[in-house]
């Protein structure tokens, strides 16, 4: 890892350092700094770790929302916003709570989540979806998810950012169908479920490192993660994967895959929001050249040769 990018992410708005005073703590302040004058903000990227302070806010021109008289069920998420420097506006919180309603009621039908409960689903899949701005918030982008399920994380990053254009694949009929009942009911623009498998949709032309961000939310290791995404994402672009608990010897082999991919580490934050402070991480992998034409292998391959472990060519 160069030293620009590791002296950039310990003072970018996005990082989180692993010792030592947390600049996310430097960055709250700020934010309240700015929030008490008035200014928002909405720009950023990955640039060297290199990202300004700022407060993003979707929408135009749009009404912030008052949460002086909000449901006292809602204070968490909101609370968690604000630590991500998110203003949502009326609309915005609008679609958020239509489309937890929407997961709830088609959820009696498909088992989406085992998370039921409607703070939770605030929290454990909105707020964890929207991690993913700790370090990255370029105002236009063009993001994959892949195996989005019922929607994490693209449809809510989609909701904060509108201008964003946002591909999710999805090799499940059923979820396809709610993930388009979702865009349509949510009236998003510029959004498209595909129904798919990723190790093939990866080798056609349409999406072959067309993608500034990919990211994927599905239990997977890291090899396996890393040989879906990173034939999706241009070079200079950046895979975005969330993990928890002991990575130690899987991050070696992630890196290690990573190489053979074409990609390599960038950073490794640690998420500290309202109910998530449990050891998330966000691993952000650099797409430094083209990833080798013959990945992503078929599912049976990566399981019995995972990228990382033994030689591709045995």
């Amino acid at each position: 890892m160069g030293e620009d990018w590791a002296e950039g992410a310990q003072t970018s708005q996005g990082g989180v350092k692993q010792e030592g005073t947390s600049s996310i703590e430097r960055r709250h302040a700020k934010i309240a700094s700015q929030t008490s004058q008035g200014k928002t903000k909405q720009e950023g990227d990955i640039q060297g770790g290199d990202r300004q302070d700022e407060i993003f806010q979707g929408g135009g021109k749009p009404r912030p929302y008052n949460t002086r008289n909000t449901d006292i069920s809602l204070q968490p998420f909101l609370k968690g916003l604000s630590q991500l420097g998110l203003e949502l506006t009326e609309q915005q919180l609008e679609q958020f709570l239509c489309y937890r309603q929407e997961l709830l009621d088609w959820n009696k039908r498909i088992n989406f989540t085992a998370i039921t409960d409607p703070e939770e689903i605030l929290i454990k899949h909105f707020l964890d979806s929207l991690s993913l701005l700790l370090v990255y918030g370029k105002p236009q982008t063009h993001l994959l998810d892949i195996g989005s399920g019922a929607g994490f994380p693209g449809l809510p990053l989609k909701i904060v950012y509108p201008q964003w254009q946002v591909t999710l694949i999805e090799a499940t009929n059923k979820k396809v169908l709610f993930l388009r009942h979702a865009i349509d009911t949510l009236k998003l623009d510029d959004v498209v479920a595909v129904h798919g498998r990723a190790e093939e949709l990866a080798h056609q032309r349409q999406y072959r490192a067309r993608f500034d961000i990919v990211t994927a939310r599905a239990v997977a290791s890291l090899p396996s993660l890393l040989e879906y995404c990173a034939p999706f994402c241009r070079t200079g672009g950046f895979t975005i994967l969330p993990k928890k608990g002991d990575l130690e010897e899987e991050l070696a082999q992630g890196k290690r895959a990573a190489r053979q991919a074409g990609a390599v580490l960038k950073d490794d934050v640690a998420v500290r929001l309202p109910g998530l402070d449990d050891g998330r991480r966000l691993l952000v992998w650099e797409q430094v050249k083209k990833c080798p034409a013959q990945f992503p292998r078929i599912g049976s391959v990566m399981a019995k040769k995972p990228l990382g472990k033994t030689s591709i060519n045995e």
